[in-house]
């Protein structure tokens, strides 16, 4: 039997910054890089601060280094999420507090030690969720590496007995700032849903929408010009931080009207809008996000409606899910903490016919991931988000390049 016989952690980075959403939105303007203005969220000393990362390493018992990360989202703290972490302070903690629990724990079973490790955490930590996730990615990397094959995705399939074989999914790429030239990027590498485009200011909406129509006009005729054959086909899916519904005074009528030019615009390619509006709490997002898909399938139109924000853990995904209230909701990795709660979270959205998007955030690693590309490979996600980081080639490289070494050495095997 293969146990843990140490526990050591070291404080790094994530693979872009923490933002204070709620000083974004009441005005903080950018300035190159940075934010001008105060920040308003607790924990947060400045508008944008450098995202922050901590590694768990586990020393089993034959020698193997079983290895996860720690990390939160861009806009952490808002949206029902817990606060942002502070990496030396996370270091020391599961070194000293987390570390003599998980002294001498088998590691054969992931869903067993995952499920442990994320209990004894909620008892001691504050940063609950960025603890659980690095821990439990660990646990997968020690539990793949006692199976013999060190497949992740392969220790999923069974410990959740999946019957359908590990698959290729679709890659999600994010431009971040870069709405233009990352889009270029993606159009020549053949991304197939795109861009998310960051629409997380009211000017990149505009008046009644009609920025962000514009943009998708664009987006429209470029994909035509750049591609090298007709079957490129991508998705457009957009992010729009509840703007849209900002834009509209709140009106669901209103912003229906909105998403119905986008799709229009969009043309041939399908539109999937993420977070149309923000309703202030979990129960009544639901209630505006069903009413609003309601509206808008009544009218004829196919957009997809994607749930974001206050979809924070798997009870959250399962409520949003039997609502029939969106048409895919974001598994947002960091947010839900331990791995199995994604991948618990991702099964129910299937049972319910509701698309999970796998996604995260850019502020994470790649050892991050790459343990999530394994769980999208496993679970037959919608789509899996290209991250980290706002660059997109890297994020690209890191999920494409996983998820295709391990359906080869699933199929070698």
């Amino acid at each position: 039997m293969i146990t843990i016989q140490k526990v050591i952690a070291s404080p790094g980075v994530g693979s872009f910054f923490f933002d204070d959403q709620a000083a974004i939105k009441a005005g903080a303007q950018r300035d190159g890089a940075a934010y001008t203005g105060k920040a308003i969220t607790p924990g947060f000393s400045a508008v944008r601060e450098p995202s922050e990362s901590v590694s768990v390493m586990l020393v089993l018992s034959d020698g193997y280094i079983a290895k996860g990360d720690c990390a939160s989202v861009q806009y952490t703290g808002v949206g029902g999420r817990e606060p942002r972490f502070h990496a030396g302070q996370l270091a020391a903690q599961i070194e000293q507090r987390l570390a003599p629990h998980l002294s001498g724990l088998d590691v054969r079973s992931f869903r067993e030690s995952a499920m442990f490790a994320e209990q004894i955490i909620d008892e001691i930590f504050v940063a609950k969720r960025a603890a659980a996730y690095g821990v439990s990615q660990a646990l997968l990397d020690a539990a793949a590496h006692v199976a013999g094959h060190h497949l992740m995705a392969q220790v999923i399939k069974d410990e959740w007995q999946i019957e359908k074989p590990l698959a290729a999914v679709p890659i999600y790429g994010q431009s971040g700032d870069e709405r233009y030239t990352n889009v270029d990027k993606m159009i020549l590498k053949r991304v197939p849903v795109m861009p998310h485009a960051l629409i997380n200011t009211l000017d990149l909406v505009g008046a009644d929408g009609a920025a962000l129509e514009v943009y998708i006009n664009w987006l429209r005729a470029r994909i035509a010009q750049l591609r090298t054959s007709d079957d490129y086909q991508p998705v457009i899916h957009i992010d729009v931080y509840g703007l849209i519904g900002a834009a509209a005074n709140g009106s669901i009528e209103a912003t229906a009207n909105i998403i119905e030019r986008l799709e229009s615009a969009a043309g041939p390619h399908e539109l999937r809008i993420e977070h149309p509006l923000d309703a202030g709490s979990r129960d009544a997002q639901i209630d505006a996000l069903g009413n609003l898909r309601r509206t808008l399938k009544k009218r004829g139109s196919k957009v997809a409606i994607i749930a974001d924000e206050w979809a924070n853990t798997a009870e959250d995904v399962h409520l949003f899910a039997e609502a029939g209230a969106v048409d895919m909701v974001q598994i947002k990795t960091p947010d839900l903490g331990s791995l199995h709660n994604s991948i618990d979270a991702i099964l129910d959205c299937h049972r319910y016919g509701v698309g999970p998007v796998l996604g995260g955030t850019c502020a994470e690693t790649d050892l991050s991931a790459r343990a999530t590309t394994n769980i999208g490979v496993a679970t037959g996600v919608t789509q899996m988000l290209a991250k980290p980081g706002m660059g997109f080639d890297e994020g690209f490289n890191i999920v494409f390049n996983e998820m295709s070494r391990v359906l080869r050495v699933a199929q070698a095997l």
